[in-house]
C-alpha cells in the first residue's frame, strides 16, 4: 500500500484507492447537490469571452495564464476561491493554497487525448466533477524510439469520477502516468476502474454521459510579482 502523506488528516486514508499506483484519493459527494447546481450556474453566467472553444472540448481559465516564466496573477472569483481555499486546507497543495482554476466542459461524445500536466503545477492535481460523470484513463508515456505503441497497449487504469466527487492525484499518478477522456457517449464498467467501490459502481454496468464540468484546482509556484507595462522592453 502507498505511504501515506502525513500534511493530509489522518481519516484521509479512507478515501485512499490502494489498488492504483501511488497515490489516488477520490472523495465522493465532497460537495452538495446543492454546491454543484449554484456552480454550475456560476459557469454558464461567465462572460462568454472566458470560454475558449478548444477540439473536444471548451474551457475556461481563471486565475491567470501559467507561463515557464512565471503566472500573471488575476483575482481568482469568490465562489471559486471557497473552494480552492477548502481543497487547500486538506493539504493537498503540502500547506500552500490553490491559486489556478481551469473550467472546462464535455458535452456527450467528447474527450480528452492523453496527456501530462507538466511541471508548470505542484506536482498535485485535484478534480470537482459536476452534472455527469466521466471516466479518467491512465496511459504508460511513449518511449522513444521503441516500436509502434497503440494507445490500448499503453492503458493501464481507469477512474471512475462520478458528479460532486474529488479527485486528487499525487506521485506517480501525476509525474509519470499520462491521463485522457475517451469521446464516448456511454462508458461501461470494469475491473480496470480501480475506486468502483469508493465510487458506488459495479462491474458491467453502462453509464449514459451527460455534459460534465470539471473545475480543475491546482497551485502555480511560479507567480510574477509585477505587472508588465505594455510596450516597455
Amino acid at each position: 500500500m502507498a505511504a501515506f502523506p502525513s500534511h493530509f488528516p489522518e481519516d484521509f486514508q479512507k478515501f485512499l484507492v490502494a489498488s492504483a499506483p501511488p497515490l489516488v484519493y477520490y472523495l465522493p459527494d465532497f460537495i452538495t447537490e446543492e454546491e454543484e447546481s449554484i456552480l454550475l450556474r456560476q459557469v454558464y453566467q461567465a462572460p462568454k469571452t472566458k470560454w475558449t472553444q478548444l477540439s473536444g472540448r471548451r474551457l475556461q481559465n481563471w486565475g491567470g495564464l501559467p507561463h515557464p516564466k512565471g503566472m500573471m496573477a488575476e483575482k481568482m472569483p469568490e465562489w471559486l476561491q471557497t473552494y480552492c481555499h477548502n481543497i487547500s486546507s486538506l493539504g493537498a497543495f503540502s500547506g500552500k493554497c490553490a491559486n489556478h482554476v481551469l473550467v472546462n466542459e464535455y458535452n456527450p461524445g467528447e474527450g480528452i487525448m492523453p496527456h501530462e500536466d507538466g511541471p508548470l503545477y505542484h506536482p498535485t492535481v485535484t478534480t470537482i466533477s459536476l452534472g455527469s460523470h466521466a471516466l479518467l484513463d491512465f496511459y504508460e508515456p511513449l518511449v522513444p524510439g521503441a516500436a509502434a505503441q497503440s494507445q490500448e497497449s499503453r492503458f493501464v487504469l481507469s477512474l471512475l469520477l462520478r458528479p460532486r466527487s474529488l479527485l486528487i492525484l499525487q506521485q506517480d499518478m501525476y509525474r509519470r502516468l499520462l491521463h485522457g477522456i475517451r469521446g464516448r457517449h456511454d462508458d461501461t464498467l470494469t475491473d480496470t476502474v480501480k475506486n468502483l467501490v469508493q465510487a458506488g459502481g459495479k462491474p458491467g454496468a453502462s453509464l449514459s454521459r451527460g455534459t460534465r464540468v470539471s473545475l480543475t484546482v491546482r497551485h502555480v509556484p511560479k507567480v510574477m510579482k509585477n505587472k508588465l507595462v505594455l510596450g516597455r522592453k
